[in-house]
């Protein structure tokens, strides 16, 4: 699926906000699979902050990572495999298997070790491959990037 068709298809939502939040560091792909980068951006967001889904999907986990709770939302017809969101650290707020429309409460921001000051961290995976979830939104700097089907 091409990137301008993907956004068109998901028409993703910021997972925090109104307004957009401010982003505390960007994404910074790693060179190989297993080297030093940050495979996602960070928002700022209080805890107890609302963690909204982006677009509709379904919540196909809900529990800990590395000691800290993360959601992963699965959208639907976004190529095979299909995208998936995840975010950290959060309370999850709905069961996993859950199907959300767009704007729904999947979780809540908790204090995490992540960032200096509370922040929800937002990545974006097809498959095993990172991609940059600002590459849904209209402050993604503009690139042209295929995506595998």
């Amino acid at each position: 699926m091409h990137l301008m068709t993907l956004i068109l298809t998901v028409g993703l939502l910021w997972p925090v906000g109104p307004p957009p939040p401010e982003i505390l560091r960007g994404w910074q792909p790693p060179p190989g699979p297993y080297a030093a980068g940050h495979r996602g951006v960070d928002l700022a967001a209080a805890p107890g902050t609302p963690v909204l889904a982006p677009t509709a999907g379904t919540l196909t986990f809900a529990g800990p990572v590395g000691g800290h709770g993360a959601v992963t939302l699965t959208l639907p017809g976004t190529g095979t495999p299909p995208l998936r969101t995840t975010f950290t650290p959060v309370t999850p707020l709905v069961p996993t298997g859950t199907r959300v429309p767009a704007g729904t409460p999947i979780a809540r921001v908790t204090e995490g070790p992540h960032c200096p000051t509370t922040c929800l961290h937002w990545g974006l995976l097809r498959g095993t491959q990172y991609l940059n979830p600002l590459l849904l939104t209209k402050r993604a700097p503009s690139r042209l990037l295929p995506l595998r089907n």
